[in-house]
């Protein structure tokens, strides 16, 4: 008799555990590679001032003035800046960037305002994480919409 014969009611504990750590692992890997997918390649920038068009190089697909990922760069300017979660201010923190610190920006969204400031860039260092811009100086072009 084979296993998916059998009624769920009779399987094992250990082939429920089996099922239960096959999906868990298949969603999180779905979410780890979330951040990585998120610009299809397909122009969804609605930022017309971002790329080329702000006088950037480009340097994204077929020359239409979109950045390829972590091209943006910034420096920040605070003494111990928290890069968050997700853009708020009452985010979890996952790191701390350093006064001088170079980092490369994925893309800008609005979140919480820090000191006039209501925008916060998209880290690809190593971790996807949210720094408030306010304390981040773009080195080149100003990131693209995310």
């Amino acid at each position: 008799m084979s296993l998916l014969s059998v009624p769920t009611t009779s399987r094992s504990p250990l082939v429920r555990a089996l099922a239960t750590v096959i999906a868990a692992g298949a969603l999180a890997t779905a979410v780890a590679v979330a951040p990585a997918v998120a610009d299809d390649g397909r122009g969804g920038d609605t930022n017309p001032t971002a790329g080329a068009a702000a006088g950037g190089t480009g340097g994204g697909a077929g020359g239409d003035g979109r950045r390829e990922q972590g091209r943006y760069r910034g420096v920040v300017t605070a003494d111990r800046l928290a890069l968050r979660t997700s853009p708020t201010r009452g985010a979890d923190v996952i790191r701390y960037a350093h006064r001088g610190e170079v980092v490369s920006i994925y893309c800008k969204t609005p979140g919480d305002t820090v000191r006039g400031n209501p925008l916060w860039y998209l880290l690809t260092d190593g971790t996807w994480a949210w720094g408030a811009a306010r304390y981040i100086d773009n080195i080149g072009p100003a990131p693209r919409w995310c």
